[in-house]
Parts: structure tokens; C-alpha cells; sequence
């Protein structure tokens, strides 16, 4: 080491025979992207950044909002509002003063993924939608780049290695050998849909620090080929193993052309065509008679409105055409941000057609609460 405050810094680490002198040496000349400054980027970065890793690039587009803060600890209440890539480099800056943080304030794309990527010698996925995964996958294995990946919803999260280079045997798996073809839109709940405990985005980020260190140090047994699975509420683990697959190669972009000319966003794009309604058009259709309201949430779920009548009639229900009696001439149905709720809309009209108007509730409930106006009377 150069100085008696780096040793001093960590020195904890560097005592461990494993890792010694030339595993702080490595993570000092690593360069690594971490794709999402939310729940599981946060850890990710927080731990990546102390442990001194040399180069560390953030990218997101996104702001910080009152609903992250109670799994995304990296920023505080005074943050709302402002850049999270942007505050993510100056607070890991003050962790580590002896890194270089390099932040993308921008949405990843594929115009400047494969650019952006070939700076660095690492990509940890920590996004929430699956276009983006599908994007981050397929850009790594066209440049061969390890992906650190992680995944958490509710209870339960995923972590696992993908894209490892192997130069003496065959490819390992990636991201499409696990999941060949994206779900579309509303298919799969997103956190902001199915909700998410907030200690457990802090667990799974922080394993992918785990596995972007045990990488680039060469120590331990990384998740390569296998995928394991954390559950919050009973502390079990699981683990699978993943095989690669030459069908799933071939659904990979052949050259940078070919996947500059990928939309990801239409690949996981829903075909909902019902219309939806603003909050302000759903307070006025409270308040006549000649409406249906569905909520097509799980009965479970929270929060409960009071402030108008409607029925409870999950979307598996409506999927399995288990639809309620409806004699109003007009329905709207509601979820929780509106992703379950435009695809129930759309199996409806599919059952009644036009003899009936069906809409969506635009952003469901959380919008509703979030912009609620006074009923008219």
C-alpha cells in the first residue's frame, strides 16, 4: 500500500490471509457500474465505495422522493427532490474521499449503454423493471461483461453472477438463460405494486457488493451458473443452478447495430388499449349512480379506501372469467398504481365489448390518496 492511511483504512480487510495486500490492490485498479442509485443500488454502492473500490460510475435518472427513503439509506429527508445519481456521488465521496465517483445523471438507453458500459470492468444490475434488465443483459454479454444481478420483491430477493467470462470452457449463463422471453408490462408486480420490506433490498444490494468483490479479487465461489434465493420472513436460502443455453443466445442482439435497433421498452410492453381516467374524472364518477368500481387488488392489500363504494374482485379472478354481475352501463377498475387495473380493463372489454365503458384508474389508488380532491355532491 502507498500510505499509512490507506492501511489504516483497510486494514481489516487486508489482514484476512485471503485477501491480503493484493486483494485491496485489485479492488483499487477495478472500475465498476452500478445501474439504479435506488434500494438495491444504495447498499451496493455504499459498501463498494468502502471497501475502495477505484472506480465507481452511478447511473440513474431519477429523483429522490419521500417513498424511498425507508429502504434507499444512502440519502435523507432533506434529499427529496434532488438528483439521486448526483447526490449518490457526493455522499460516497465523503465515505471515501481516495475513490473516483463518476455519475450518469441520465436514463440508460441503448444509444449510450454500450458506451457507457465499456468503461467499466463490472455492471451491477440494480434496476426494478424488466426492460431495463433485459437492456443491461444483453449489452453485457455483446461487450463480455460479468453482471452482478439482484432482484427483491415483498419478502423475498434474488441475487445471482451472469455473463462471467470463461476463455478456457463454454459460456455461463446470463439473464435470458433464467428468464428467455421479458413478461409484459403488469404481468410481473413491481415494488411499487407488490410492496417490499425495507431492510431486504439492504440485504440482497449488499450481497452484490459481496459478489462484485469476490470477482475482482478472485476469492470464494461466486453465484455463477446459479441463482440464489433470500426470504426476509423465515431467513431461508436457496439455491438454484443455471445452465446456459444456445436458444437463448440466439435471442441476444448479434453486433452493437443490431441492438441499437432493440426497443426493450415495446419488447415488455403491455397491449392494454382501454382508456384511463385522471383522479379528478374518478371523483366525479364516484359520485353517480350508473357506475361499477372493481378494485383488483388482492384483498390483502393496503391501503382500504372508504371514501367511495366498490367491490373486491382480484385480477386472477377476472383472468379465470370469474367476472361479478355488472348491470351499470359504466365500470372503472382500480389497482394499485394502475398496471393490474389497465390490463383488467382490458379483459373486460374483451367480455362485454362495447355495450359497456370501462376504464382504468390512472396511477391507482397511491395516485388517488396522493392528489385526492373533495367528492362533488
Amino acid at each position: 500500500m502507498d500510505t499509512n492511511n490507506l492501511y489504516e483504512r483497510y486494514q481489516r480487510q487486508i489482514i484476512l490471509k485471503e485477501f491480503g495486500e493484493a486483494g485491496q490492490l485489485k479492488l483499487q485498479a477495478a472500475k465498476v457500474l452500478v445501474i439504479g442509485a435506488g434500494g438495491l443500488g444504495c447498499p451496493a454502492l455504499q459498501y463498494l465505495a468502502a471497501a475502495g473500490v477505484g472506480t465507481i460510475g452511478i447511473i440513474d435518472d431519477d429523483i429522490v422522493s419521500l417513498s424511498n427513503l425507508h429502504r434507499q439509506v444512502l440519502y435523507s429527508t432533506g434529499d427529496v427532490g434532488v438528483s439521486k445519481a448526483l447526490e449518490a456521488k457526493a455522499v460516497l465521496e465523503k465515505l471515501n474521499d481516495g475513490i473516483t465517483v463518476i455519475a450518469y445523471n441520465e436514463r440508460l438507453t441503448t444509444a449510450n449503454a454500450l458506451s457507457i458500459f465499456s468503461a467499466f470492468d463490472i455492471i451491477v444490475d440494480g434496476t426494478d423493471n424488466f426492460a431495463t434488465r433485459y437492456l443491461v443483459n444483453d449489452a453485457c454479454v455483446l461487450l463480455g461483461k460479468p453482471l452482478v444481478y439482484g432482484a427483491v420483491s415483498q419478502f423475498e430477493g434474488q441475487v445471482a453472477v451472469f455473463n462471467s467470462i470463461n476463455k478456457t470452457g463454454p459460456p455461463t449463463a446470463n439473464y435470458r438463460d433464467l428468464f428467455p422471453q421479458p413478461p409484459k408490462d403488469g404481468e410481473v408486480l413491481s415494488c411499487a405494486e407488490a410492496g417490499v420490506l425495507g431492510v431486504l433490498p439492504g440485504i440482497i444490494g449488499t450481497m452484490q457488493a459481496n459478489e462484485t468483490i469476490k470477482l475482482i479479487t478472485g476469492i470464494g465461489q461466486p453465484l455463477i451458473n446459479s441463482l440464489l434465493t433470500f426470504n426476509a420472513l423465515n431467513n431461508q436460502f436457496y439455491q438454484l443452478t443455471i445452465k446456459a443455453h444456445v436458444e437463448t443466445r440466439a435471442l441476444i442482439p448479434l453486433d452493437k447495430t443490431a441492438f441499437l435497433q432493440m426497443d426493450y421498452e415495446w419488447l415488455c410492453a403491455s397491449t392494454f388499449n382501454q382508456p384511463e381516467i385522471t383522479t379528478l374524472d374518478f371523483d366525479t364518477m364516484c359520485a353517480e349512480k350508473n357506475v361499477t368500481i372493481i378494485d383488483v387488488r388482492e384483498a390483502t392489500e393496503l391501503p382500504r379506501p372508504i371514501e367511495f363504494n366498490y367491490v373486491n374482485t382480484p385480477l386472477v379472478e377476472i383472468i379465470n372469467n370469474n367476472i361479478p354481475v355488472i348491470d351499470t352501463e359504466n365500470i372503472v377498475v382500480f389497482c394499485q398504481t394502475g398496471k393490474r387495473s389497465a390490463q383488467a380493463a382490458q379483459l373486460l372489454f374483451n367480455t362485454f365489448g362495447t355495450s359497456k365503458k370501462i376504464y382504468s384508474l390512472q396511477g391507482g389508488i397511491v395516485n388517488w390518496i396522493k392528489n385526492k380532491q373533495p367528492l362533488q355532491k
